[in-house]
C-alpha cells in the first residue's frame, strides 16, 4: 500500500522530539528510510529544506529529474541508520525486466541555523544499471535477499571505530598490499551480481582485489546495531568512478561485502 503524497512530504521533514530523547534517534531515522523507500516506489520526491542538495552518481541533479521521480517496484531493500552522524544508507534492488536497477542512497540531516530540529539536507544516490560493473539485478536480489543482517546483541557489538577501520582496511588494500584486513570466515562478497559465498563455513572474501588503485573521498554511514558501514568513494582517485562499498562485521571480522560501481 502506497502512502498518500502528503504523508510522504511530512515524513521527510518530520521534526525530532525535543525531550530527553537524543536528536536523530534510531526510530526517527527509520521513518526517514521508510519515507525514502515509499517516495521511490511512488515516484513522488519529498520536499527538502532550502539548503538541501541532491547528487546522482556524484553529479549535481534535482529530485524532480532524478531517479526518485520514477516510480519503481522495489524487490529488495535494506537500510543502515547512523544516529551519531544523523545519516542513513539504503540499498535498493529492482528486477523489473523493463529496466532493472541496483541503487544505493546516503541521506544526511543537519540542524538548521534557527535552532529547529534536524532536517534532510543532502541526498546522494548511486544508480547502477545495464553496463555498469558486473551488473545483474536478478543475481543481486537472489543473493542479497538471502543474507542475514540480524541485529547484533548490544554486548557483542563492535565500536564505530572498529567497524570503520574494518571497511577502510579492505579499501586500503587496493593501493597497499601490506594492509592487514580483518578477514572473517565465513565471509561473502556481492560484487554487482557476482557472489563469492557458497554457503560453506570456509567461505572467504579474501579472493583478490585490483592493485595500485586509490579509493578516495570516502563518505561513511555507520550502524553499530548491525555492525555495518557503507562508504561512498571515488574509485581510481579524484574524480574516479562513483562507487559504494558496504561492509558488515561480526566480532571484529568481515562477514559481508556489497559493492556497486558506475562505469563511464
Amino acid at each position: 500500500m502506497l502512502l498518500p503524497p502528503f504523508i510522504l512530504l511530512s515524513l521527510f521533514t518530520l521534526p525530532l522530539p525535543t525531550s530527553a530523547q537524543s536528536p536523530c534517534n534510531y526510530a526517527f531515522l527509520q521513518n526517514i528510510t521508510a519515507s525514502y523507500i515509499s517516495a521511490q516506489t511512488s515516484g513522488q520526491p519529498s520536499q527538502l529544506s532550502s539548503s538541501a542538495t541532491y547528487t546522482e552518481n556524484f553529479r549535481p541533479s534535482t529530485l524532480a529529474s532524478g531517479i526518485l521521480s520514477q516510480p519503481l517496484k522495489i524487490d529488495h531493500s535494506r537500510s543502515l541508520h547512523d544516529t551519531t552522524q544523523c545519516a542513513t544508507y539504503t540499498e535498493i534492488v529492482v528486477t523489473d525486466p523493463r529496466h532493472p536497477y541496483v541503487i544505493g542512497t546516503q541521506i544526511r540531516l543537519s540542524t538548521t541555523t534557527n535552532g529547529d530540529s534536524p532536517v534532510v539536507n543532502q541526498i546522494d544516490t548511486i544508480v547502477t544499471d545495464q553496463g555498469d560493473w558486473l551488473f545483474n539485478a536478478t543475481g543481486t536480489y537472489y543473493y542479497a535477499s538471502r543474507e542475514d543482517w540480524f541485529t547484533i546483541p548490544v554486548e557483542q557489538r563492535d565500536t564505530r571505530e572498529a567497524i570503520q577501520a574494518g571497511g577502510d582496511a579492505y579499501l586500503d588494500l587496493f593501493n597497499d598490499p601490506t594492509v592487514q584486513v580483518p578477514w572473517g570466515q565465513p565471509c561473502a562478497r556481492l560484487e554487482g551480481g557476482i557472489y563469492t559465498g557458497r554457503g560453506l563455513p570456509t567461505d572467504s572474501c579474501n579472493v583478490g582485489v585490483p592493485s595500485g588503485v586509490r579509493l578516495v573521498n570516502r563518505r561513511y554511514v555507520i550502524d553499530e546495531t548491525v555492525g555495518a558501514v557503507d562508504i561512498f568513494l571515488d574509485f581510481g582517485g579524484e574524480g574516479g568512478l562513483p562507487d559504494s562499498h558496504e561492509f558488515r562485521l561480526e566480532k571484529g571480522k568481515l562477514r559481508f561485502v556489497h559493492t556497486m560501481t558506475v562505469m563511464p
